[in-house]
């Protein structure tokens, strides 16, 4: 197992500015963590190609591995002419990732109003037909691309289970994300015991977690069954962080972790009691 952080996590610096992608790679590696993965939020690399050689060297200046580049994308509810312009776009994107030196990607796969499992079911050909397509491209590089349980419509294990099985190809798979199974109310544990044999890609986040009936204020958001949930230090919320591990652990999982970090604390201080604590729980298991 190699415990990295995920640039996302450093997102309020990055956004206000306090920080560079730079340094980032900085601190991720004064910490101690042996990989970072490349969130582009708070720094452009489509419109900014020379940073992509800039981060590129920066890490490997400071013996630290790229482990993935994470990306939005969407292929739901679209025509024919979107749909084909959206599949190259994220073609792009995956040769900004072998630019990089990485040889995983996460895109994200669908987003829409409506998250029912009857549109799910309408969608997931079409959607099928795109993860296809990108991870075919991506193949000539050694890339293996993935789906993460994140946007709603494909957050469900079940869900996730069947896309990664109906794109039916080597290079694609799941970039399981541990505490965002709870947005659609679904238990971590159980789905991280479901889905871990499908990860190329592990993502430690915790939560706090409330009923419906909890009088949310700034900072919560709504689950798709109405509870609560805000951003937690990872093991400071209410996910079983140890028990999710510990079926990672028994799975014979052995790849890249990051820790994602979405708190309303400050970010260095929340990113990095998050992975000191899951180093620790990693190690004890």
């Amino acid at each position: 197992m190699k415990l990295g952080i995920s640039t996302y996590s450093l997102y309020q610096a990055l956004g206000s500015g306090a920080m560079s992608v730079t340094d980032v790679i900085d601190y991720v590696a004064d910490l101690g963590a042996e990989h970072v993965e490349i969130v582009p939020l708070g720094f452009d690399l489509t419109n900014n190609p020379e940073l992509v050689d800039t981060i590129r060297n920066h890490a490997e200046s400071r013996g630290i591995e790229l482990s993935n580049y994470a990306i939005g994308a969407n292929f739901a509810d679209l025509d024919d002419e979107a749909f084909a312009a959206e599949v190259e776009r994220v073609k792009r994107e995956v040769d900004i990732a072998a630019a990089l030196g990485v040889k995983r990607m996460r895109h994200d796969v669908a987003s829409s109003p409506d998250t029912s499992i009857g549109h799910f079911l309408q969608q997931l050909p079409l959607l099928t037909e795109a993860c296809r397509q990108v991870a075919d491209y991506a193949l000539q590089y050694g890339i293996t691309t993935s789906v993460e349980n994140h946007g709603y419509f494909i957050q469900h294990s079940d869900r996730v289970k069947a896309l990664v099985q109906a794109v039916d190809r080597p290079n694609f798979k799941t970039t399981l994300d541990v505490g965002n199974f709870l947005c659609v109310d679904e238990n971590p544990v159980v789905a991280v015991a479901s889905n871990i044999g499908l990860a190329s890609m592990l993502h430690v986040k915790d939560f706090y977690y409330r009923p419906a009936s909890y009088s949310a204020r700034d900072g919560w958001f709504g689950t798709s069954g109405g509870n609560w949930l805000r951003g937690a230090i990872s093991g400071h919320g209410d996910i079983d962080i140890p028990q999710a591990l510990r079926k990672v652990k028994e799975a014979g999982y052995d790849g890249y972790i990051s820790i994602e970090f979405e708190g309303m604390e400050e970010c260095r201080l929340g990113t990095k009691l998050g992975f000191e604590y899951v180093k620790r729980i990693w190690n004890e298991l």
